[in-house]
């Protein structure tokens, strides 16, 4: 979804910049005709005969103008609410994927500690299986301890990955739903800025997902679909 933003902010800039190169060519065509009407009638200052041609407009500047006039018809001047999400999204699907590896690192740190629950229940009532689980814990203590840190790391990556899985699901669901989609697209009109300047939340406790543009502090809001998650736009 960076591509989409990216193409949109460069539909622009090249209708900008192959527009300018043309009216280039035409204001030095006007003050070339401009000095060679001055001297033909004066009878001086003559040029070599290829002055001219420092005014020519070349071929490759037409179509790229021409092609930057075809390609601007899909511009979104108020930039795209759908890519803005979807690229929130990506970020929290990233953040959570990190949280996961931390999370998959302390489970396997942590095994040991299934292997010690399995042998100790299946040896209840049988005081020989028992005595085994006893020599196992007792020669193995040290390895089979785990640490306060590792259980840190585990707690974390959990509440690290409901959060992000959260918001990703949230800005997705959003960016799915037309009418959620039109609604912030209306507050980017009114704001009369772009969705990709907007920050993005969601809160899990309302369930809601928001858009927020700068120096902007009037509140609106409205529920949609039956995911039941509410969405917004602060303007």
């Amino acid at each position: 979804m960076i591509c989409s933003a990216a193409a949109n902010s460069d539909q622009l800039s090249d209708l900008v910049n192959t527009s300018n190169a043309i009216v280039d060519q035409i204001d030095r065509g006007i003050m070339l005709v401009g000095a060679a009407t001055e001297y033909s009638y004066a009878g001086s200052g003559m040029s070599d005969g290829t002055l001219s041609q420092s005014a020519h407009i070349s071929a490759a500047q037409v179509s790229a103008y021409n092609n930057a006039l075809s390609n601007f018809d899909t511009y979104l001047p108020y930039g795209s609410v759908e890519a803005a999400l979807q690229q929130a999204a990506a970020t929290e699907l990233e953040l959570m994927e990190d949280s996961v590896e931390v999370f998959t690192t302390a489970v396997v740190e942590m095994s040991t500690v299934i292997q010690v629950a399995e042998m100790s229940e299946e040896s209840v009532g049988s005081p020989a299986e028992e005595e085994q689980v006893q020599e196992f814990v007792a020669q193995n203590e040290e390895v089979l301890m785990i640490s306060q840190d590792t259980v840190d790391s585990y707690n974390d990556s959990m509440d690290s990955i409901e959060e992000h899985a959260n918001k990703a699901a949230g800005y997705i669901a959003v960016a799915a739903n037309e009418d959620a989609v039109a609604f912030l697209e209306q507050g980017a009109v009114n704001n009369n800025s772009v969705a990709e300047e907007a920050t993005i939340t969601y809160s899990a406790e309302q369930q809601w997902v928001s858009m927020q543009w700068a120096n902007t502090n009037n509140d609106h809001s409205s529920v949609f679909g039956r995911s039941k998650l509410w969405f917004r736009y602060v303007r």
